[in-house]
């Protein structure tokens, strides 16, 4: 689809509707049928409806547009990672991932969009809970279309990971991991934390991604994060956050694919954070500070050229992207 203006409400011309919807030449109205290969089923048409079949007529398609179709991605923002001082301190769990397919825009309408920022780290003595992520969210007519935040990681001692999105890792020595799919949403928006088990080594769970239930440490090894989801086959979002990792003997818990942060090491080195943009939950540390989740993003996106405005604008395949890492207003030309 071009960028496009409505056909004119007065003295419409037949290449008026073929700029707006296409076609071929000689130009005949029974190619405009609503639902047919040039003019989507309901388009926006005040004087419509435009029939899908017998009669039609030019008056029909006064004010009418050819509505965007569009493809989007919501991924909130990532839960914090704990401090598990003087223990270990779980992953923070991913950030909801959905994704929505064929929502139809109409031309010349503004659309809100709210991306939520990770949550912050657990830092000091005696540890913290991580935080837990922002929501996100946007609304192109169809309904509001929510995200949960990541569930931020448990500190030390029998701290359960918090819900969320995906929920947060346990934190050390027998801690539940937090619970995934806080929005009770289906398909489900991420998976559970991983939970601790005791003992002197112990270590702490990862965080739950989009696609993976954080696992649970094994002995001195703190949990992996959860895995992500991909979108469209390309990149990979909302991993989580790997569990803090106990110094005897322990090695570092890695985060989940999709901006998954590292789990520290209670020798070093310390955790990372989650990376934004993917909505990925920050690693659990023991000491001085977990690690940060990563903010979320939503992303839209239709065939054709550029007709729309709003968020870091790119194409590939035919297909143009709109890409917001912080809330902002997506408009249809």
């Amino acid at each position: 689809r071009k960028s496009k203006m409505a056909i004119p409400s007065t003295n419409v011309q037949f290449s008026e509707i073929q700029s707006e919807f296409g076609g071929s030449n000689p130009i005949s109205l029974s190619e405009y049928y609503a639902g047919g290969s040039n003019v989507p089923s309901s388009p926006p048409a005040p004087n419509g409806p435009i029939p899908s079949s017998g009669t039609i007529s030019v008056g029909q398609f006064r004010g009418a547009s050819d509505p965007l179709i569009a493809d989007y991605l919501v991924v909130a923002g990532g839960g914090g990672g704990a401090n598990g001082y003087p223990g270990n301190g779980g992953g923070g769990g991913a950030g909801g991932f959905r994704a929505f397919t064929s929502q139809t825009l109409a031309a010349g309408t503004s659309f809100s969009v709210t991306v939520g920022a990770g949550g912050a780290k657990g830092s000091g003595q005696p540890g913290n809970n991580g935080s837990d992520g922002g929501t996100s969210s946007v609304n192109l007519g169809g309904g509001a279309k929510n995200t949960t935040g990541g569930g931020g990681g448990g500190k030390y001692l029998r701290v359960p990971g918090r819900s969320g999105g995906s929920g947060g890792g346990g934190g050390q020595d027998n801690a539940s991991g937090g619970s995934g799919n806080a929005g009770g949403y289906s398909p489900s928006e991420g998976s559970n934390g991983g939970g601790s088990s005791g003992g002197g080594v112990a270590a702490a769970g990862g965080g739950g991604g989009a696609s993976q239930v954080g696992a649970s440490n094994s002995g001195a090894n703190g949990g992996n994060g959860g895995n992500g989801s991909q979108w469209l086959n390309s990149t990979t979002y909302a991993g989580g956050g790997g569990g803090s990792t106990h110094s005897a003997g322990g090695t570092n818990a890695p985060g989940g694919s999709g901006g998954g942060g590292r789990g520290g090491d209670e020798a070093g080195p310390g955790p990372t954070q989650g990376t934004d943009g993917l909505g990925g939950g920050g690693g659990g540390a023991h000491s001085p500070s977990g690690g940060d989740g990563g903010n979320g993003t939503v992303i839209i996106r239709y065939l054709g050229g550029t007709a729309a405005s709003g968020g870091t604008i790119t194409s590939d395949g035919g297909y143009t992207y709109h890409t917001f890492t912080s809330s902002g207003t997506f408009a249809t030309n």
